[in-house]
């Protein structure tokens, strides 16, 4: 009898979830002292100045809309919102749809040929940025920078609103560190994917295709190509860094993660750097 309750408020909770929206519009209704037949007969005017019948919401249709969680078309949306005077993204939300995040979902499908990314930045979307580093953040060094943010802050940038703060991860390359110029310049910032952190054995044609990884050894943090030879990993860069390469035993170095993404600015290419 429980189970049976417990099936039953389930699916009550699940109903009045789905019509909610419904619910809402009922009520914009209502506040305009609006009949069924009034919002039938507005729609059939909205579908007369547009020749298209699909803007006409019928009586038993509305009821639907409104008491049964029966979604509405995109034309019938458009009516309801226009003779409620009701901004239609607003509305959109109502039913789960929320069209800041067009900008964001769109720059997760990739597509092979080059193309326009015709959309514009939202007030409204957000991402976690730091906002507070601590004292000991120092730039001439490479740094995990994840471990120096204090507080993180909000900032409203729809394109970036996709970035996954749970499967990546951040860092600095010190303004000092030329390692992997110049492919990856000094005053970088990185996107470390840590669910990565398998060395790969093959799978590229060039210097420019390798992977790269983000490692910590007893030493400091490295950014840098990586070869793993049973209980070894060999750790390489650049070779106009002139930096030598290394060689440590798995149990005394991190793999953090894979690198992929990088900020930097291109001016720092034609900046002349000295060694000691």
């Amino acid at each position: 009898m429980q189970k049976i309750q417990l099936i039953a408020s389930s699916n009550a909770r699940r109903n009045s979830e789905m019509q909610e929206p419904g619910q809402k519009l009922r009520r914009a209704r209502e506040q305009l002292r609006l009949t069924y037949r009034d919002v039938e007969e507005a729609s059939q005017q909205i579908a007369t100045l547009h020749g298209n019948h699909e803007y006409l919401i019928g009586l038993s249709r509305l009821a639907d809309i409104e008491n049964k969680g029966t979604l509405p078309s995109v034309y019938r949306l458009y009516s309801l919102c226009a003779i409620y005077k009701l901004k239609f993204a607003v509305v959109l939300r109502w039913f789960g749809v929320e069209l800041e995040r067009l900008p964001t979902d769109a720059a997760h499908v990739t597509l092979k040929r080059t193309h326009p990314f015709d959309f514009s930045v939202s007030d409204r979307a957000v991402i976690d940025v730091p906002v507070e580093i601590d004292d000991g953040f120092d730039l001439r060094n490479t740094s995990y920078l994840s471990r120096h943010v204090q507080r993180w802050g909000r900032l409203s940038l729809a394109l970036m609103g996709g970035l996954d703060l749970k499967r990546n991860r951040y860092a600095f390359i010190g303004t000092d560190d030329w390692s992997m110029h110049p492919i990856i310049s000094p005053g970088s910032f990185l996107q470390v994917d840590v669910t990565r952190r398998k060395i790969a054995r093959d799978g590229w044609s060039s210097e420019n295709e390798r992977p790269i990884y983000f490692v910590e050894s007893r030493e400091r943090f490295r950014c840098c190509w990586c070869t793993q030879q049973e209980d070894d990993l060999f750790i390489q860069f650049h070779p106009s860094s002139q930096e030598p390469p290394g060689i440590f035993p798995m149990r005394d170095v991190d793999v953090i993660g894979l690198v992929v993404g990088v900020a930097m600015r291109l001016d720092l290419a034609k900046r002349r750097h000295t060694r000691s």
